[in-house]
C-alpha cells in the first residue's frame, strides 16, 4: 500500500507532453491573432509607402528572432516554466534580499492578475463577432440590444471551452492547439494565394510606385517599427511552457527558429496582398481589412473564408494564452508569490487545475465588466518592460552564473539591442501620447508592491487564506506537486 501510494506520488507534477510540432504551435497560436485580418494598418499609415512598410514588416520579423533566441538561451539556463518571470527571480532575487523578488513579483502580479486574463476576454469576443458574422443574414431582424447578448454569450461559451480543454489535459490541449494552428495558417495561406491570383491577373498598378509617399518623419518611422514590433508579439510563448517541452533544451531554439521565420513570411506576404487590392485610405478606414480586401478580390461564395479564419485565429489565441498564463500562475504559486494552491495539481489529470480555474474565473469577470481595452492598453506596454528586464537577467547571469549549462548562446550584443528596443517601445507610447492610463498603471504597480511587502516578504498569514486554500483543493482536487531534488 505504502509502496503504491510513493509510486503514485512520483507522478505527481506536470509533464513533458509538448513536442517540437507542439512547441511551434503554441507560438504560431499566440503571435497569429486577428490582428493579421482585422486591422494591421498602423505599420502603413505610419510609413506612408508600400515598399517601406514591407521594409518595417521583414525588420520587426528580425528583431522579433533575435529577443526570442535571446530567450532560447534563458531557457536553457533557466529550465522552468514562466519564461521571463523565472529568469527575473534566478537573476534578481540573489542581489537584494527585499528589492531582488520585486521585478518577478510585479510580473506576475500584472499578467496573472490584469492582462493575460483581460486578452483573453478580448479575444474570445473577437472569436463571437467573427463567428456570427457568416449568418448575418439570418440574424438580420435582432435587435441591436439582442445580437450584442448573443455575441456576449458565444464568448462566454466560448470561455468556458477553452477552460475545459486546459483543464481536461495537455494532451487534449496539443490536439485541439494543433488543429486549430494548421487552420488558421490554412487561412493566411488562402489569402495568400488570393493576392497571387488578383496580382497575376494583372492588378498591379498599387504596387506600380512601392516607396512614393515614404515618410521621412524619425518619429513615423518610430511609430510604424513601433507597430510591427507589437504585431510579432507572442515569440516567448513556448517559454512560458518549458517544464512540459520535451528536450526543452533543444526543442525551445527548434521551435523559435521554424515559427518566427514563418509569422514573417506570412505577416509580409498578407500585408503586400492587401495592399495590392486596398488603397493606403481604404485599409485604415476598414473596420476589418482582410474582410474588405475577400469583398474585392474573392467571390461572394467565398465571403465566409475571412471570418471563419478570424474565429479560428481568435479561438487557437485564446486557447494558448490561457495555457501559457495557467502555467506562469502555477509557477508563481511555487514561489510564495500567489496563493500557493494555484502551484498544485491535478491528482490524475496532471494539470494545475486550480491556476486553469482561476484564470477562467477573471477572464469571465472581465467579459462581464465590459470595456476592457482600456485595462489593456494600460497595462500592455509593461509587456516589453518586462522583456526587457529579461534581456538584463541574460545579461546577469551571463556574469553570475557563467558555468550553467548553455547548449546554445546569443552573441552579447543581441541581449543589448533588444533592451535598448525595449526601452524604446516602453517610453514610445507614453511620449507619443501621454494619458491617464499610465497614471492607472503605476499605480497598480504600487498596489502589487503593498501586496508583495505584506504577503510575501512579510508572509502574513490568515486561517480565512487557510480555509479557501483547502476549499480549492476539495473542489479542483489539487495536490502539492513533487519537489525535484
Amino acid at each position: 500500500m505504502g509502496q503504491d501510494m510513493e509510486e503514485r506520488n512520483e507522478k505527481i507534477g506536470l509533464k513533458r507532453e509538448l513536442g517540437l510540432f507542439s512547441a511551434v504551435s503554441i507560438i504560431v497560436a499566440v503571435m497569429i491573432g486577428s490582428g493579421i485580418f482585422v486591422s494591421p494598418t498602423s505599420a502603413l499609415e505610419r510609413s506612408g509607402s508600400v515598399g517601406f512598410c514591407l521594409i518595417v514588416w521583414i525588420s520587426c520579423g528580425l528583431l522579433s528572432l533575435l529577443g526570442a533566441l535571446a530567450f532560447a538561451e534563458l531557457s536553457t539556463v533557466v529550465p522552468r516554466s514562466g519564461a521571463e518571470y523565472a529568469y527575473f527571480i534566478e537573476a534578481f532575487s540573489p542581489l537584494h534580499r527585499y528589492a531582488g523578488e520585486i521585478p518577478a513579483f510585479i510580473c506576475s502580479w500584472v499578467y496573472v492578475m490584469l492582462l493575460r486574463p483581460a486578452e483573453v476576454a478580448v479575444v474570445m469576443l473577437t472569436f463571437a463577432e467573427y463567428s456570427v458574422q457568416p449568418f448575418s443574414g439570418y440574424l438580420k431582424d435582432l435587435s441591436a440590444e439582442s445580437m450584442f447578448t448573443l455575441k456576449k454569450l458565444i464568448a462566454l461559451l466560448a470561455l468556458s471551452l477553452i477552460t475545459y480543454i486546459n483543464l481536461t489535459s495537455v494532451k487534449l490541449y496539443v490536439k485541439v492547439q494543433n488543429v486549430f494552428t494548421v487552420c488558421k495558417i490554412v487561412a493566411c495561406i488562402f489569402v495568400i494565394g488570393g493576392g497571387l491570383w488578383w496580382l497575376l491577373t494583372g492588378h498591379t498598378e498599387l504596387l506600380s510606385n512601392p516607396f512614393e509617399g515614404t515618410t521621412h518623419s524619425a518619429g513615423n518611422v518610430a511609430l510604424a517599427f513601433y507597430s510591427g514590433l507589437w504585431a510579432y508579439d507572442g515569440w516567448s510563448s513556448a517559454a512560458i511552457v518549458t517544464e512540459e517541452i520535451q528536450k526543452p533544451e533543444v526543442n525551445i531554439l527548434r521551435s523559435i527558429l521554424i515559427a518566427v521565420p514563418l509569422i514573417t513570411v506570412l505577416y509580409v506576404s498578407m500585408n503586400l496582398m492587401y495592399m495590392a487590392a486596398l488603397t493606403t485610405p481604404e485599409m485604415i478606414s476598414a473596420p476589418a481589412v482582410a474582410v474588405l480586401w475577400a469583398e474585392r478580390v474573392l467571390p461572394p461564395w467565398l465571403g465566409f473564408v475571412i471570418p471563419l479564419g478570424v474565429a479560428l485565429s481568435t479561438f487557437g489565441c485564446g486557447l494558448s494564452i490561457q495555457f501559457g498564463v495557467s502555467r506562469l500562475c502555477y509557477v508563481a504559486g511555487s514561489e510564495g508569490h500567489v496563493p500557493r494552491v494555484f502551484s498544485f495539481v491535478h491528482m490524475e489529470k496532471m494539470t494545475p487545475a486550480a491556476a486553469v480555474g482561476f484564470q477562467g474565473l477573471l477572464a469571465f469577470v472581465f467579459l462581464l465588466v465590459g470595456n476592457i481595452i482600456a485595462l489593456i492598453e494600460f497595462a500592455s506596454f509593461l509587456t516589453w518592460v518586462f522583456y526587457g528586464l529579461a534581456m538584463l537577467s541574460l545579461i546577469i547571469m551571463r556574469r553570475t552564473k557563467p558555468k550553467a549549462p548553455r547548449p546554445y548562446a546569443v552573441p552579447i550584443s543581441i541581449p543589448w539591442l533588444v533592451l535598448g528596443i525595449s526601452i524604446f517601445l516602453a517610453v514610445t507610447p507614453i511620449v507619443h501620447e501621454p494619458s491617464p492610463k499610465y497614471l492607472f498603471a503605476l499605480l497598480f504597480i504600487v498596489c502589487g508592491i503593498g501586496i508583495y511587502h505584506t504577503y510575501v516578504y512579510k508572509k502574513v498569514r490568515s486561517t480565512l487564506a487557510a480555509k479557501v486554500t483547502y476549499l480549492i483543493q476539495a473542489l479542483c482536487l489539487v495536490v502539492a506537486p513533487d519537489k525535484e531534488d
